[in-house]
């Protein structure tokens, strides 16, 4: 009875990250490659995601504090976390991100840094609503 109790639990859960439009159908398209041989799947998957994209966030963090900034070096970045976002079907991370990219072509510094603050808040509730649903 408990485990038809978490399975349930786990599927609403699931569902919400969809109805909050957390996740996208990308997601979905990795839970289908996950299989008896690989049942870890999207779990390794979220968690080399989780594990680069702190690394993306971080240097990008950094790259503001110098001026002046390297643009172009933090469209790079913003390209990679927008690649990984969009494979793991990270959704508002993914606007967040190309909101970011926006901002920084257009040159305005304090739209662009408060552009990035979004971002790492959008990627902290990304990160603090997934890890329970890994976790059961």
């Amino acid at each position: 009875m408990e485990s038809k109790h978490v399975h349930e639990q786990i599927a609403a859960m699931r569902q919400s990250f969809f109805n909050e439009e957390v996740l996208n159908e990308n997601f979905s398209q990795l839970e289908q490659l996950e299989g008896k041989d690989n049942p870890n799947f999207v779990e390794e998957v979220f968690t080399m995601y989780l594990r680069d994209s702190i690394a993306f966030l971080e240097t990008i963090e950094e790259a503001m504090k110098t001026i002046p900034i390297d643009s172009i070096k933090m469209d790079s970045i913003l390209h990679q976390l927008k690649g990984s976002s969009d494979s793991v079907g990270a959704n508002k991370v993914l606007k967040e991100v190309n909101k970011t990219r926006q901002v920084l072509g257009k040159g305005n510094l304090e739209r662009t840094k408060a552009s990035i603050l979004e971002l790492r808040k959008e990627y902290d509730n990304f990160k603090t609503k997934l890890e329970p649903y890994f976790q059961i």
